[in-house]
């Protein structure tokens, strides 16, 4: 008999928990040996911070590609977080959205900026731990990044926009995950598109809105000069 919660950990297109190189990770990590909350812990540490923030081809590549690429941003990362948590029999779902571009300002500039949609697609994933959904957005950015951003722009003190980066409390953002809602971008938050089962749903109904000559100039131009400013931050 199918469980309330079976849509949650099932595997779908984008979430390909099966893939060889997914499995092998779980295996090496032991994620499974733990218990609910430490594995949900270490998983979400290991996506933010061992998956670094970065830009890639696509919002609807699969978990495995995203682990190969080694880098995402928070649809993509999300992707990847959700697979590993199913590969451990965790319940999770996608909640959308859109943030202002403003909130990528820094990352892009000049014309990637000015070209850049308006309204850029958002997601966070939402996890089931001791019968309360959690949002989880602050996997977005790998701490090495967020700490030398931090030092850059240390004489603020309060909200912060710009960088991939939208939060009230710049220098103390919450983002350690201890049975509490983690979040990085939500302040740029401007429409809210509801919860799905999978990001592959999501992105039937909703994705970034932008013309095939801007989506080009994306793929093959612009995230690559996004990626060399989020590096050049990093190091």
């Amino acid at each position: 008999m199918r469980s309330e919660t079976d849509k949650y950990i099932a595997e779908t297109h984008m979430l390909d928990y099966s893939a060889t190189s997914i499995q092998r990770l779980i295996e090496s990590r032991k994620w499974k040996e733990l218990d609910t909350f430490a594995c949900i812990k270490a998983i979400y540490n290991y996506v933010r911070d061992e998956i670094l923030f970065g830009y890639n081809v696509d919002d609807n590549i699969s978990a495995s590609e995203v682990l190969a690429d080694g880098y995402g941003q928070c649809n993509t990362k999300g992707t990847l977080f959700m697979a590993l948590l199913r590969a451990c029999n965790i319940p999770c779902r996608v909640h959308g959205f859109t943030i202002d571009k403003e909130l990528q300002k820094g990352a892009m500039t000049g014309i990637v900026y000015r070209m850049a949609p308006q309204n850029v697609f958002h997601s966070w994933v939402e996890v089931l731990l001791d019968n309360t959904w959690y949002e989880l957005e602050a996997f977005i950015l790998d701490k090495p990044y967020l700490v030398k951003l931090q030092q850059a722009n240390s004489d603020c003190t309060g909200a912060f926009c710009g960088y991939g980066v939208a939060v009230k409390d710049f220098k103390n953002p919450v983002i350690e995950f201890d049975r509490n809602n983690t979040y990085i971008q939500s302040e740029g938050i401007n429409q809210d598109f509801g919860i799905y089962d999978n990001p592959d749903s999501l992105l039937k109904e909703h994705h970034q809105e932008m013309s095939p000559i801007k989506a080009f100039a994306y793929r093959h131009i612009g995230r690559h000069l996004m990626n060399r400013n989020v590096k050049k931050i990093r190091n």
